[in-house]
């Protein structure tokens, strides 16, 4: 089993950015922890960081024939990219939205997801470890469906 993680705009900024609301810990130090818990349930994850909305859907394009699944964390684009969001379905693989901070607790304009109603699962509030919570989830919804 394969799992895409994608990371979004501003996320290479973990550990510096607003550490009152993102954690201290680095991206590199969570891909780390990502790879490590989906290794203990075997799995492996293809990580992919980038701050254009192109290359973000490239990369989910592209990642679609190696990945059974997604992971995501659009940043601003979670907001705003209807692209973002019909690459997501439109490859056709389950993906589980994740948020370091609780988007609902956030400005107004943060409240809104465009990606949420097409997701599998929506995980926000826990920082780091929800990523992890949400690498549970994608396995579990692929193991069920593998039957």
């Amino acid at each position: 089993m394969r799992i895409g993680v994608v990371q979004g705009p501003n996320l290479n900024l973990l550990g510096v950015r607003e550490p009152e609301i993102y954690g201290h810990e680095t991206l590199d130090a969570l891909n780390t922890r990502i790879g490590a818990a989906a290794a203990e349930l075997g799995a492996e994850v293809e990580i992919f960081q980038a701050n254009g909305e192109g290359a973000l859907i490239d990369f989910v394009q592209d990642a679609a024939a190696r990945v059974d699944g997604f992971i995501i964390n659009a940043g601003g684009y979670t907001h705003t990219s209807v692209a973002l969001l019909d690459a997501l379905v439109g490859v056709g693989k389950p993906y589980v939205e994740v948020h370091l901070s609780n988007l609902a607790g956030r400005e107004p304009y943060r409240r809104t997801s465009l990606l949420a109603p097409k997701a599998s699962g929506v995980i926000m509030g826990f920082g780091a470890p929800g990523y992890i919570l949400a690498v549970r989830g994608l396995i579990s919804l692929l193991r069920a469906r593998s039957g």
